[in-house]
């Protein structure tokens, strides 16, 4: 009896401490909350748009799964299994939209991220502060213009009538060139023009963590006589390597988009083989031909795939530098 008392009372002894530390817990979040009020109601729109336009929407997947029919609704539609997959990976067209998604994806991995690192090195050592100031605000200004303008600059820069690239090849006897229609060029077009819109503003990320680097850092290495060349790589690139390596693996997570608005806003049926895309299938498919379960189990497919790759890129980053994201 006296060992099932004492084992009772420990027992109740551990209920009352649990009790204490959950609502110490709960008094130590409510204290934060109230002190962070102001920067919750800032947070709380992104939030909320979040909740909306990306977790509510969510249900709407099992439309992979269902022969849509809009008289009853996504909940009323007949399921049918993975008969939406299965007529995906039998397409002709699966291999050809693979292909050009990851060569599309490839391309502004491989020229369109390290520009952004190399715009950010180039502006850390301009020393003039209104003239960095005013050339950033100049290259970040595409970020905040839709792709549907964009595309229109583009078209009209390449156009083989007014087009001024045109023009200057016709000062030298060349040309003109229908760039737009030339599938061995729109891929390339694709990488400098998101390089014109994105790199500006991604080099606002690096920029930041550059101006974290310990300013000892550099006034020791200018003492032992290194150049500013030695410098940013010594120095710099080490430093924000962390980061470097959090936004390769969203790059990566995002190899599967490879930039719907874009590609949308420039492509057209002559370029479709080098061109046409997931995201722009499912688009055709869905929105012009009403096949919205087709779509949406395009869509997933996608989705999925972009999330083995992003874990994967992690677990290899983590492995190889040490970095990564969680």
């Amino acid at each position: 009896m006296n060992n099932q008392t004492m084992m009772s009372k420990s027992l109740a002894v551990g209920d009352e401490r649990e009790k204490e530390q959950k609502s110490s817990r709960s008094k130590e979040f409510l204290r934060k909350v109230s002190r962070d009020k102001m920067l919750l109601w800032m947070l709380s729109p992104a939030v909320i748009w979040y909740l909306v336009f990306q977790y509510y929407t969510m249900y709407g997947v099992i439309l992979a799964f269902k022969e849509y029919k809009f008289s009853e609704g996504i909940l009323g539609s007949p399921w049918v299994g993975f008969k939406y997959f299965e007529r995906l990976f039998t397409n002709e067209q699966f291999f050809v939209l693979l292909k050009n998604t990851l060569i599309v994806s490839g391309l502004k991995l491989l020229f369109v991220f390290p520009a952004s690192i190399l715009l950010a090195l180039l502006f850390n050592e301009i020393r003039v502060k209104w003239f960095k100031q005013t050339v950033q605000s100049m290259i970040c200004l595409p970020h905040f213009i839709s792709w549907v303008v964009l595309a229109g600059l583009v078209k009209i820069i390449l156009s083989p009538t007014d087009g001024i690239v045109n023009y200057l090849f016709g000062l030298v006897g060349l040309g003109p060139y229908h760039f737009m229609m030339e599938p061995g060029m729109f891929r390339w077009i694709l990488v400098l023009s998101d390089i014109w819109k994105s790199v500006g503003w991604e080099s606002i990320v690096y920029l930041a963590a550059i101006a974290g680097i310990d300013k000892q850092l550099y006034e020791a290495a200018r003492i032992d006589g290194a150049s500013r060349f030695r410098q940013a790589i010594s120095i710099t690139l080490p430093c924000i390597a962390p980061i470097i390596v959090i936004m390769f693996i969203l790059q990566v997570g995002h190899i599967m988009d490879a930039g719907f608005g874009q590609i949308l806003n420039l492509y057209n049926p002559t370029v479709y083989s080098v061109a046409d895309i997931f995201d722009t299938y499912a688009y055709r498919v869905g929105l012009i031909d009403y096949n919205f379960s087709y779509s949406t189990a395009i869509s997933l497919f996608k989705n999925v795939v972009g999330l083995i790759l992003l874990i994967a890129a992690h677990l290899f980053t983590k492995r190889v530098s040490g970095h990564g994201i969680w």
